[in-house]
């Protein structure tokens, strides 16, 4: 091939290669702040750990907080939003059913508008719902982990959507297990992401099932004599602040006690106890109740595959200025 060939051939190379790519989202990546807001992650480390100080209930909000945002359609923050439809009705995702017990929220904001003062309009209310939980993990006892960024903010809320992507708790262990694999979210992880459920608490409203009329067989008897006396009403007001611990030992700790209750038949919720149950997901189970290091390592490779589902990039989206609406 002649040189003049050889130059029109790259030159079109070149050129179906930039077509090709043309539209396409970037993917998120490693320290994407860093040129634009060198600080970023850092002040926003620094702001769970004062948060932490303040509210140790603060850094478990943050997980499951993620969790909420990210399993429905997207990890954009469209679970912050309050927006008006045509009719003057609110939208909103922390209007649903599943939304219930989530707190915390307004924490986001405080952060935002710290990064908005050193950054104005650069860093995205998802971005720091996802690293929040990451320096969150770390706080409870988890695995540092190296978060990619780059996400942007939904311009719309799913608020009726939430119960299509968002499990029950008294859904089956085989449909929460297709719920996460849609989002590409493995057997393994899945059990893994339902370790967080050692930390923190369970409304009465969302176990008395398991207790009355009669107590579930699957349930240990004297876990269950426990579990009547911090619940005691078959039917609990959800205002009430009515509630029992996961985890008795270490109720702040992200760790392996999860899996020990399981395999003791003190799980709380239905779908815990399944768990041990299962011959999909029973190995797991067995294998991180006898090893923390393997849980804490699969517990940060699912989170990390949780904050990456369907992210917003480049074009998409949106940066807010505030996190509860779309920018005007």
């Amino acid at each position: 091939m002649s040189l003049g060939g050889s130059i029109k051939f790259v030159f079109l190379l070149l050129s179906f290669l930039l077509l090709s790519n043309f539209g396409k989202s970037q993917e998120l990546v490693v320290n994407y702040y860093n040129q634009s807001c060198p600080q970023a992650e850092e002040i926003i480390k620094q702001q769970v750990f004062s948060l932490y100080q303040k509210h140790g209930n603060s850094a478990i909000s943050w997980i499951r907080n993620l969790f909420h945002d990210c399993m429905v359609k997207s990890c954009d923050a469209s679970l912050l939003l309050e927006m008006k439809n045509e009719e003057g009705v609110v939208i909103s995702e922390m209007k649903s059913p599943r939304s219930f017990g989530i707190r915390n929220l307004k924490y986001v904001n405080k952060i935002k508008q710290v990064l908005e003062n050193e950054c104005p309009n650069t860093v995205s209310c998802a971005d720091i719902m996802a690293l929040a939980a990451r320096d969150a993990i770390v706080l409870l006892g988890g695995l540092e982990m190296e978060m990619k960024t780059g996400r942007r903010d939904s311009k719309e809320s799913y608020g009726e959507m939430v119960e299509e992507f968002i499990p029950n708790h008294n859904d089956s262990l085989s449909l929460v297990l297709s719920r996460f694999q849609d989002i590409g979210i493995d057997a393994e992880a899945t059990v893994a992401l339902l370790g967080a459920h050692s930390m923190g608490r369970v409304h009465c409203v969302n176990l008395v099932n398991r207790l009355y009329p009669t107590v579930d067989p699957t349930l240990d008897p004297n876990h269950a004599l426990y579990l009547k006396k911090r619940c005691p009403n078959p039917n609990p007001d959800p205002k009430a602040v009515q509630y029992a611990r996961n985890d008795l030992e270490s109720p702040l700790v992200v760790d392996n006690n999860y899996y020990r209750n399981v395999l003791d038949h003190k799980a709380l919720l239905l779908v815990d106890q399944q768990l041990g149950s299962s011959p999909i997901t029973l190995p797991y189970v067995q294998q991180m109740a006898s090893n923390n290091t393997y849980f804490l390592a699969q517990f940060a490779r699912a989170l990390l595959l949780l904050s990456e589902n369907n992210p917003l990039t480049d074009d998409q989206g949106e940066i807010r200025k505030d996190c509860r609406r779309i920018n005007k």
